[in-house]
């Protein structure tokens, strides 16, 4: 019985002190210090229990921030494959908080941007495309932090060539990334059609057409194959017709 007597106590004290003028720094120590039963170290002895103490205090702290990193990630994947893009753009972004040098978590943040892109509409009429292109230009950052932690990241690169090429309408600037990524990952025929159709808007016909063979000799997907010669075929018309 004066165990609880003396817990309740101590609980109204802290409810008191919490929920008066707010929480001051000196109320929070005070609170530590009663639950770990530490005030004042003054020997040696005392010194090392009470950092003993609170490197463990620190610890549980980081490993409870380590997991509620994670489960915004995975909570933003569960949003992603139900298509919620804005949900799930919510979540990286605090995901990042906890973890800024996770280049997967960009690369999410990039996805997601472009797709909440095509969401937005001018409800009225009025012509301003801004918060599209400002969706476009943080999928554009996102991406390219994510190839800063990791140059090498194939779905970086390829999510950048996408956006360039079929939503900045700067293909020039899509043109490195993706025979970057042809040059790691020479099988990547989605990739080779990105980078064909960047050709072909930069105005290279040759270079768009000789990715199209390589598309047509390479792949096994009769559809992709059927595209690549019905692409580069076009290609050749334009460029004879110049």
């Amino acid at each position: 019985m004066k165990r609880r007597v003396t817990f309740f106590v101590f609980f109204v004290l802290a409810f008191l002190s919490f929920s008066s003028c707010g929480v001051s720094n000196k109320s929070v120590k005070r609170m530590q210090q009663m639950e770990e039963g530490i005030s004042s170290p003054t020997t040696i002895d005392e010194y090392k229990n009470a950092i003993k103490k609170y490197e463990k205090r620190v610890a549980d702290i980081e490993l409870a921030q380590e997991q509620i990193g994670i489960w915004y990630k995975i909570l933003g994947s569960r949003y992603l494959d139900q298509k919620m893009y804005g949900e799930a753009l919510k979540c990286y972004q605090k995901a990042i908080e906890f973890y800024p040098q996770n280049q997967n978590l960009y690369y999410y943040v990039g996805v997601c941007a472009g797709y909440m892109s095509h969401s937005v509409l001018d409800y009225d009429a009025a012509g301003n495309t801004q918060k599209r292109f400002n969706y476009l230009k943080l999928a554009e950052s996102a991406y390219l932090r994510a190839l800063a932690i990791e140059p090498n990241y194939v779905r970086a690169l390829y999510g950048i060539g996408v956006l360039y090429v079929f939503e900045l309408d700067e293909s020039d600037k899509a043109i490195p990334y993706l025979e970057k990524l042809l040059s790691i990952d020479k099988g990547h025929t989605d990739a080779k059609f990105v980078l064909a159709n960047a050709y072909y808007r930069s105005g290279q016909m040759q270079k768009a057409a000789d990715m199209y063979d390589d598309i047509i000799n390479t792949t096994k997907d009769p559809e992709k194959k059927a595209a690549a010669q019905e692409n580069k075929k076009q290609v050749l018309d334009l460029s004879y017709g110049q």
